[in-house]
């Protein structure tokens, strides 16, 4: 089943290799969407694609890459948007 969420990182993630984190492992489960820094330090997310797969992001999501520290996730169901691919937006 296809699954379409918006997940917005709140913590120590910028300058923390994030986004790039992200965009590989979205790309190795198929997850297509977007992920971009937001002013106020937090990360936003349009994840879309299998369930299993989106939610394994938004698993490792709640973890992030070494150097990062992850204060909360907040997930909100989006309306999918057919995304080709994954990759870092604005």
């Amino acid at each position: 089943m296809t699954r379409a969420v918006r997940v917005r990182i709140v913590g120590l993630v910028h300058g923390v290799s994030f986004r790039a984190s992200m965009v590989r492992l979205a790309a190795d489960a198929g997850v297509h969407g977007w992920v971009r820094n937001l002013p106020d330090g937090s990360v936003e997310a349009f994840l879309e694609g299998d369930d299993m797969m989106v939610q394994r992001v938004i698993d490792w999501a709640k973890l992030g890459p070494p150097r990062a520290r992850v204060d909360r996730v907040d997930v909100k169901a989006a309306s999918p948007r057919n995304h080709r691919d994954f990759r870092i937006h604005g």
